[in-house]
């Protein structure tokens, strides 16, 4: 038995006996000596070792990054880019526009921007995450936060993550772009894209477009999964015009368009989902006194999704699901340095109309269609001020960071607001909700010790779906969901600590954090109700729980073989119980990573390994059943190739050698995961 089959089978049956301090030890002592068991590759900042956040930043631009070019595959989805970070995951129901979770909790409980501009989805069943529209083309990084540290960009209790727009900075490059295309075997899909720049002292302009195709993928041992095709094409520019040395206007726009779009997970595809997100900004070095880097924008952003089943094979009912959802908004911020401390004000606001509907078709031509309105245009009004200093106490840093938002929320259409009123007759039409953030985060070192600690309380507004859902219907656990507009604010109190040790060769960091969330809202059974949705086990309606427990924790590890070879490993436990000590869903079990990657000049390589335990701890309430152990392993080449000023940049590589059948916590009912799959990317930059 060779070593890779040797620590799946160890390490399977570690976690069937539940003894994750175990698996611990031996995947230390694995990691140590990591040349004889293979790699995964991460994407981590250089400069991530030791900061007063616990953040992450994923590297994503082509043109600003040499990091680019250690990327595990250069023209991946934005969704493969996202799952190298240590705290997300993604939750997958096809092939196509996978849901990210921040410390294994769900969109509602994070804040997830595009630039600092807050969009929201217009699909009742999330089949429309904001990550969802906007491509890696667009890009220049990921940022990730943690906890409470993320309520820069609104309030939030598992973090935020905000997808930075790539875009130019008054340099005298001149006219530059390029063409990039790829190919993936295992569901043929096709990516083309190309991008033209310009650029001088005082006026840019970047623009970019990218087309893929993908047909149904196959998993491991040939299993074709019906219907998770799709198409999407992505168009954006930006620019920039300084109208004074320190003063500059900026503007930006994305057009996203997903059509045929197919989720094996569900029961209902997708006909269409378009984006159009726009802004405007002013941006000025020096405001006035200590008061500098002033950034306002005012934003828009149009979400239009359509859900049908026209395409699907014996539906006892045909339902069409259209959601709409725009969003109004504008922030401004500005940086004070004042002897040892260092503070940000900001000031943010959003206006979001939500509105969905079903219309469904009976067989029989003497029935009448029955319209409902699933989300009935609640009217979301939200304003807030953020306050964060860094203080410097000679040798350590505090980070004391704030947040006071007003919330409103209006049910506008009456049809929608009598349906909810059959379940709560003395609800009001508009709610009113205040929420509050508070955090400290310690920095102390001791070279080459880092310490971070921190403390935090926050809360959030319950979900448009929470509040005013009605009869969604959740295809995971079976049972129609209806909202509750009288939920009480989920409330966050979360500890986090991190230690870290840098030398030369070798960097390694361990973190954990803690969160105790009062008022935990889920999903529970109301027996006296009847479905909605033929075929349904029951109805669900939104209460809150007395508190629910989540703890994650991990280690991270990086040696320097050779200046030009790197190792490097993750590993990671999570656990999440509510007040009657029940598994709460969707809890990652024991993971582990670990990479190899070889860079010089002109030549890449890495050979990486990911994995995952049995899930111990699940609860089958929810539709949750137990997620077997698996271990994938990947190879990747990387070459660029000179031409006069002009530069191609050329990888081939294949996921899952072994093509390997499985899938992860996060598959929705257990959907496969993609098999044995070559791609080949080529990159062409013209300077």
């Amino acid at each position: 038995m060779n070593i890779y089959k040797c620590v799946h089978k160890v390490c399977t049956i570690l976690m069937e006996e539940s003894r994750p301090i175990y698996i611990w030890v031996l995947l230390l002592g694995i990691f140590i000596f990591p040349i004889n068991i293979g790699a995964q590759e991460l994407v981590l900042p250089k400069d991530s070792i030791i900061t007063i956040n616990l953040d992450e930043v994923i590297l994503i631009s082509a043109r600003k990054t040499l990091d680019y070019h250690r990327q595990p595959k250069p023209l991946s989805t934005l969704d493969e880019y996202l799952e190298s970070s240590k705290k997300v995951d993604m939750v997958k129901r096809g092939a196509y526009a996978w849901e990210p979770t921040l410390n294994n909790m769900f969109s509602e409980r994070l804040s997830v921007t595009i630039d600092g501009m807050r969009i929201f989805g217009a699909c009742t069943d999330k089949m429309d995450p904001v990550t969802s529209y906007v491509d890696v083309s667009n890009l220049s990084q990921a940022q990730i936060a943690s906890g409470q540290q993320g309520t820069e960009h609104g309030n939030t209790i598992g973090g935020a993550i905000n997808l930075e727009l790539d875009r130019g900075n008054f340099k005298e490059t001149g006219l530059y772009g390029g063409v990039e295309t790829g190919f993936e075997s295992n569901n043929q899909m096709s990516v083309v894209g190309a991008e033209l720049n310009y650029s001088n002292s005082n006026f840019y302009v970047d623009t970019d477009i990218i087309y893929r195709k993908a047909e149904n993928y196959f998993a491991g041992g040939d299993e074709e999964v019906e219907f998770s095709q799709f198409e999407k094409y992505n168009f954006s520019a930006n620019g920039g015009y300084k109208i004074a040395e320190d003063q500059a206007l900026t503007a930006s726009l994305i057009y996203d368009e997903a059509r045929d779009v197919g989720y094996p997970a569900l029961t209902m595809d997708v006909s269409l989902a378009r984006a159009i997100i726009a802004s405007v900004g002013f941006e000025q070095d020096a405001l006035w006194g200590s008061l500098s880097n002033w950034k306002s924008k005012l934003y828009f952003n149009k979400v239009t999704h359509v859900m049908d089943d026209t395409k699907r094979p014996d539906v006892p009912i045909h339902m069409d699901m259209p959601g709409w959802s725009d969003t109004y908004g504008f922030y401004s911020q500005a940086a004070l340095q004042a002897k040892k401390h260092q503070f940000l004000f900001k000031v943010d606001g959003y206006y979001n109309k939500s509105l969905a509907e079903m219309t469904m078709y009976p067989n029989d031509p003497n029935e009448l269609p029955m319209f409902m309105l699933t989300w009935p245009d609640v009217r979301t009004a939200n304003g807030g001020v953020y306050a964060e200093d860094e203080l410097d106490l000679n040798g350590s840093f505090l980070k004391i960071a704030t947040r006071m938002t007003v919330q409103n929320q209006n049910v506008a259409d009456e049809f929608g607001l009598n349906s909810l009123k059959i379940f709560y007759p003395e609800m009001e039409k508009s709610k009113t909700r205040f929420l509050k953030s508070i955090s400290g985060q310690w920095h102390k070192m001791w070279m080459p010790w880092h310490f971070n600690a921190g403390l935090s309380y926050g809360d959030r507004a319950p979900s448009v779906t929470e509040g005013y859902g009605f009869y969604l219907f959740n295809s995971f656990d079976n049972h129609d969901y209806i909202g509750d507009p009288g939920l009480a604010n989920e409330k966050s109190m979360e500890a986090n600590t991190k230690i870290s040790w840098e030398k030369s060769k070798l960097k390694l960091s361990a973190e954990a954090n803690f969160f105790h969330i009062a008022d935990y809202i889920i999903g529970e059974i109301d027996p006296s109700l009847s479905v909605m949705t033929i075929g349904a086990e029951g109805v669900k309606i939104y209460k809150n729980l007395e508190y629910a427990n989540l703890f994650n924790t991990s280690l991270d590890m990086e040696y320097a073989i050779l200046p030009e070879l790197k190792w490097s490993g993750l590993i990671s436990y999570h656990r999440g119980t509510d007040n009657n000590g029940d598994n709460i869903p969707f809890i990652s079990p024991f993971s582990y990573r670990s990479g190899l990657q070889f860079d010089n000049s002109s030549f890449s390589a890495a050979l990486r390994i990911t994995g995952a335990g049995k899930q111990v701890n699940y609860n089958p309430e929810f539709g949750e059943d137990q997620t077997q152990a698996y271990t994938v392993c990947s190879l990747t080449f990387g070459k660029t190739f000179k031409f006069n000023n002009d530069s191609m940049y050329a990888k081939f590589g294949v996921e899952n050698i072994f093509d390997e059948n499985y899938s992860t916590y996060t598959d929705w009912k257990n959907i496969p995961r993609m098999g044995r799959n070559f791609f080949l990317t080529l990159s062409y930059s013209i300077n």
